[in-house]
Parts: C-alpha cells; structure tokens; sequence
C-alpha cells in the first residue's frame, strides 16, 4: 500500500479566541474518521491539531493513495427458485444474473440456515484517496461545533468565519476539488502585516517551515511556548517574576500568529487598589502578563505580547500603557468610594437586593449564614463570635462598587475592606475564604474559621435551592447546587472538620419549614389536578384522591418532617457528589458503595473508612472474607424473628463452630479500642486474621439445623461475626 502525507489548510478571518482549539481538533478528528470510515489506511503518528487566528490545518504523516480492494457479496435466489426440475435456470436466476452482470454459470453458492442458494461475490478495486477528499473534507466541516456560523458572499456556505483559501495536498499533488466555494491549491498566506504574499507549499512536510517562514507560528505548542519563553525574559529583566495564568496564556496563543512581548509599566499609585482588581484587567480585558515580586505581590511593570515585530516597540509600549490607565483609574476610584461608603452601611444595603423570589434577601441569607456558622463554629473549636462577626461581614461587598465593576473579586475586595476597618485578621481573610473553592481544582479555605464560613454558607444555599425547588435536573442547575455540594464535602474531609453533617443539613432546612410546605402544597397540587383529570385511569383512584386530601389538610402541621426530609435528600445529594470525587482520585466503586451503606455521619471519617477499606482490599484475605460477609448476610437476611443478642458458649460443639467462637470474641476484644479511636486500619487488620476460623465453619457447620436452640445460637455468633466485619464497612461489596 503506497502511503503519502496529507496537508489540509482552510484560510479564514481571525477565528473565534474562545473556539478555536475545539474547532481545529474537530477538524482533524473529522478528516481522521473519514478516511478511516471509508477503509482508507492513516499513519497518524504525532499529528496534532494545527492552527492560528487565520487558519486550520490537518497535517497526517501518512495516508493510503487509495482504498483497499472493496469485496462485495450479494445474495441471490435458493436452488428451489433458482432451478427447474430439470436443473436449468428460472427466470429468478437469470435475471439475477443479469443485474450481477454476469452468466449464471458464474455464480457462486453458499449455505444457510434455510438452505443452498446463489450469492455473487466480486472485488473491486478501491476509489483513490484524492476522489474522495473533497467529500471528506465537506463531512468533517459539517460535524464541526461552530458556536455562530457565519455567510458571506451572495453563496449560502456558512463557516465560523469567511474562508479565503484552501491548501490540500497528497503527497506533492493538489488534490482537485474545494469546500466552501474555494477550491483547492498550494499556496497558504503568511502573517497579514509580516508576510502579507502567497506561500508556496511544495509538499506536506515542508507546510511548518514555509509558514514560519512567513512569519507565522501554525504550530500552537512553539507558538505557546516562544509566548512563555519570551514573557519570562522579559519579566526577569525587569527584576520580577511573570504570572502566567493558564486561561489567559491560551487566549493570547490564539490571538497572534508571530507573539512578539513588549515590556511596559503603569504609575505606582496603583498598586494602592487591591491587586486583584489589577489583575483582573491586565489578564481579562487586555490579556496582558502581569509582573510579580518574590512574595507575589504586583509591581508596575506588566508584558504584553503584540502580533507583529514593529520597528517602533516603544510605540506600541505607548498604546498598551494606554488603554490600561483608564481602567486603573476606575478600579481605584471605586476602591476609594467604597472605603468612605464602609463595610456597615454596605451591609445595611443587603437588605433591599433580592436572594431568590422564594428566600428573601441577601440580607435574610447572611443572617441564616452567621446562626448556622455560630453553630458550627461551637461544635467545631473555633470562636462562635469571630464566626458571627465574619458571617455578617461576608456578602457586604456585594454592594460595593468594586464588586459591581469586577464580580470575581466578591470576598477578596471584602477582606481589603475589613482590613482598612481594622477588622481581625482571622475575620477578614474569612470574608474571603468563604467563597472557597471557587473553582474546580482551587484550594479550600486555609484556615479554620474560613472554612466554617465556607461550610455554613453552603449549607445555606442547598437548603434553600432544595426548598424553593430548584433541584438539578439533567445538565440543568442554575443555583450550582452540585458544585456547592462538592464544595462543601471537600471542605469537611480537606479541613477534616469532625462535624455531624446529617445533623448540619437538617439545621439549616430548619429555617425553610414554611418554604417547604409551600413546596409540597404546590406538588399536592398538581398531584391532585392529576388524579381527578378524567383522562387518567388508575386503580383504587377515590383512594389515591383521598390520601392526597388528607395529607393537604395536615400538610401545615408538616414544616419539620418535611425539613428532615430534605436533609435527607441533601445527603443523598451529597454522597453523590462524594462518588465522582473519590472516582477521580482512583477509588474503586464497589469500595465507596461499601463505606456509603453504612452512611457516617461525619465525611471526615467517611475518608479514613475508604482509605482503610482501600488496604484491606489488598490483603490476600480480603476477597475470602468479603464472600463470607456476603454469605452471612444473606442467611441473616432470610430469618424470621429475633435472633439472640449473645451467644450460649454451652451451645457451642468443639471443633470449626468453638474455634470460630473463640476467634470473633477475642477480635472484638481486640478491635473495640481500635474503632474508638477511628484507627480502622488496625480494625480490619485484626479482622483479616479470621480468615482461616471462618472458612472452617462454612466447611464444617451446617447453621440451619431443626434444633432451633443450636440454630438460634449459630445465627447469635454470625451476627456477631457480621457486625463486626462491617464496623468499619459493608465489605460484602467487594465480593464480585
């Protein structure tokens, strides 16, 4: 098979920032698939999406010239239709023959479940690969995810962006064809203000080089890091270090075709408005490098990467240093009013801006937030006045004008605000700390207090979206309940806060009780609309009636049932989030399910019983046991009545039934003080050691026997044998 390189370039206006890496790896993923599809051979090797502002590129080491040989079978009529009795062909056969193209004599047979029958098989060879590029090329583009395609022209194609021109070479021939209404060559274009002239492609493997040496960096790897590279010189120069953040490093890639850095600066007193708010504009509104001293905070020096090697930089260092200062102006005119305005009068404000329709204020939230972080912060170690003060303080800055010109400096610009009122420092960096994690893969709140802010105002907002009925439903989850969720278990187990969670999540539904009869009013409702419609047929239907009447009659009386049973759902709610957490960090399902059925309390020592169980399924006993446990349960599970608390040791017969007793009591005795102190590593350590007694019983011990007190007594030491095996967790689970 003759394999040749394929380059595909698709020339366009500057492509969407924000799109273009998606677009460039649905272009190449599209092209790969249609070869493939069409039993064409690809060497893809490295091959990686290839791209810039003003273009697309598929560029594959080796392709086939051409599909392989395309054998075909198709089946034709049965010998009982196929031939008369005198063995000559019907006119089924002929005709079959006829459309085969061929003599009947030709045909091949073959058998089936319902007999002998004529099949024609042939072998073809295969289509060439430039044949079947251009309708490639076309499906690749249709399946591409372009947010707003765009028409130009008095033609109806519609791409991302106008296309200019199209490169598509096999091996050193321009395959004929087009996309788009622009048919296919050999030249691509250089940089727009650099190179601004044709460029010719001999071949495949010279595409990189040609363009950069028009100026044009098509690989966006070389591209990020001459970005990087030039940054960091730049920065260091000038005695500082380059923050580089990741988004914005990746935005900037695919804004230039040619980065060239120029150093600039900004007046110093700036640097008196929070940093962040600096930050905020270099790296959102102009996608410029800030500049960091060793302790991380900003200097007045910051790196902008221009697309273009001007002979007059300091002309372009005039330009950026330009658009910057007003926005500077602004954040520090902000920063300056809010401090006359005051954190107190700020707050008072919170009163008048509305939470949620169905939860009052944001001044109603706060205060929920500072009688559950009051609460916590008792049960938890942490002063409950410094957790009221702090909570009180914490959404004051919503009414800031600094906050209303950059929302993501909510909390951060509270805690600059706090420190100017002299607040405790501990109060003012949990202003800002309750708000962490922002983000998936941030930090939780470093210090203690912080996370007690963080957790209470969590357990605030999946109380109150689980009360005004705003569960997620499918991709849908405006009140960002599951990212809450997660939040606040990462805050427990990270900052391993020992805190009864079942008890947390019903405290705070305790302050929607009236929100929740509203709620289940409102789905009585609609059950009752339901039920009495005359289109819906169901059994015992006066019944169904009935019930929901009377349970709207009583449904008043029903604030705390129906608050428990939220917190119940929220904790559900939870232990879901907790599966695709412990799943990114390499925890076997069936070991979470084993800790999740037993349900702790605290998600603290959720974590130490996973990680315990997660040894214990190492040891060579594990897998035994666990088949065991599965076993006993099992039988437990099937009796009827009571079974007796303790075990008759003058019941017991010598020999696997005595040794089994003898064993789980002194594992009890061993373990006891091990699962006081939570060291569940040592309980399941202990426990493996049964191994051997308990493999002997279930070889040697028939439990139910028609002695009931010899029964009684087997299923007294098996239960106690269970409870023990799942102190720690339901290791039945493990059992495949």
């Amino acid at each position: 098979m003759t394999m040749n390189p394929l380059l595909i370039e698709l020339g366009t206006e500057e492509l969407p920032v924000n799109a273009l890496p998606g677009l460039a790896q649905a272009l190449l993923d599209g092209v790969i698939d249609g070869l493939v599809k069409r039993g064409i051979a690809v060497q893809r090797g490295e091959a990686k999406p290839l791209y810039s502002p003003r273009r697309l590129a598929v560029l594959l080491p080796g392709v086939g010239t051409a599909q392989a040989e395309q054998a075909s079978e198709v089946l034709g009529p049965y010998l009982n239709i196929a031939l008369d009795a005198d063995g000559q062909p019907t006119r089924a056969l002929l005709g079959f023959a006829q459309k085969a193209g061929v003599e009947w004599t030709q045909l091949a047979r073959t058998t089936d479940n319902k007999g002998e029958r004529f099949v024609h098989r042939a072998v073809s060879a295969g289509v060439a690969t430039a044949t079947l590029l251009p309708q490639i090329l076309h499906e690749a583009i249709a399946a591409m995810p372009i947010p707003k395609p765009m028409r130009w022209g008095n033609h109806a194609h519609a791409f991302a962006r106008p296309v200019h021109w199209l490169v598509m070479l096999l091996g050193k021939d321009v395959v004929e064809g087009g996309v788009l209404g622009v048919m296919a060559g050999r030249n691509s274009r250089g940089h727009r203000f650099l190179h601004d002239k044709p460029v010719w492609i001999d071949a495949p493997g010279t595409y990189v080089d040609a363009l950069r040496g028009a100026k044009v960096l098509v690989d966006p790897d070389e591209r990020r890091e001459r970005i990087v590279r030039q940054v960091r010189e730049h920065a260091a120069a000038a005695g500082a270090v380059a923050r580089i953040d990741a988004l914005n490093l990746e935005q900037v890639n695919c804004l230039v075709e040619w980065p060239s850095a120029v150093s600039c600066g900004f007046e110093g007193e700036f640097l008196a408005v929070p940093q962040e708010a600096l930050i905020a504009t270099m790296e959102t509104n102009q996608k410029f490098f800030p500049l960091l001293d060793d302790a991380g905070r900003l200097v007045d020096r910051f790196v902008g990467i221009a697309n273009i090697e001007s002979k007059d930089v300091a002309e372009i260092r005039r330009g950026y240093e330009r658009v910057i200062r007003p926005r500077f102006s602004d954040a520090k005119f902000f920063f300056v009013e809010d401090m006359k305005q005051g954190l107190a009068s700020m707050a008072a404000g919170l009163a008048n801006v509305t939470y949620q329709a169905k939860l009052g204020t944001i001044a109603d939230k706060v205060a929920r937030v500072a009688a559950l972080a009051e609460a916590i912060a008792s049960e938890v170690g942490v002063d409950p006045t410094q957790a009221r003060r702090a909570a009180d303080l914490s959404k004051a800055d919503l009414q800031s004008r600094l906050v209303n010109e950059f929302p993501e400096l909510q909390g951060i610009a509270g805690r600059y605000y706090a420190v100017v009122e002299q607040e405790p420092v501990a109060i003012a960096n949990a202003i800002d700390e309750a708000y962490m994690p922002r983000f998936a893969g941030d930090a939780i709140a470093p210090s203690t207090l912080g996370q007690v802010l963080a957790i209470a105002e969590r357990l605030d907002t999946l109380a109150g979206g689980f009360a005004a009925g705003l569960k997620p439903t499918g991709n849908k989850d405006p009140f960002a309940l599951r990212r809450n969720a997660l939040g606040l278990a990462r805050t427990l187990i990270e900052g391993e806060i020992d805190l009864d969670v079942t008890t947390s999540l019903y405290r705070a539904c305790e302050f929607f009780e009236g929100q929740f009869i509203a709620l289940r009013s409102h789905e009585l409702s609609r059950e009752m609309e339901k039920a009495s419609s005359e289109s819906v047929k169901v059994a015992n239907k006066q019944e169904l009636i009935s019930d929901i009447a009377s349970e709207w009659t009583t449904i008043s009386d029903d604030g705390k049932k129906l608050a428990r049973k939220a917190s119940d759902e929220l904790r559900d709610f939870i232990t879901d989030r907790l599966r695709s957490y412990y799943a990114e960090r390499g925890i076997e399902p069936q070991q979470f399910e084993s800790v999740a059925a037993l349900r702790p309390t605290s998600l603290p020592d959720f974590d130490r019983r996973l990680a315990a169980i997660g040894e214990f399924a190492r040891l060579p006993e594990a897998d035994a046991l666990a088949a065991a446990n599965k076993r006993i349960r099992n039988i437990l599970r099937k009796v009827e009545g009571d079974i007796p608390d303790d075990v008759d040791p003058a019941l017991l017969t010598p020999g696997a039934e005595q040794d089994l007793a003898d064993a789980v009591h002194a594992a009890i005795a061993d373990t006891d003080d091990a699962l006081a102190r939570r060291d569940y590593v040592a309980v399941l350590g202990r426990l493996a050691r049964l191994r051997p007694q308990v493999d002997a019983f279930f070889d040697a011990v028939m439990v139910n026997v028609d002695d009931a007190a010899v029964r009684d007594n087997r299923l007294a030491l098996l239960q106690r044998l269970a409870n023990r095996l799942g102190s720690v967790a339901a290791i039945e689970h493990l059992s495949t």
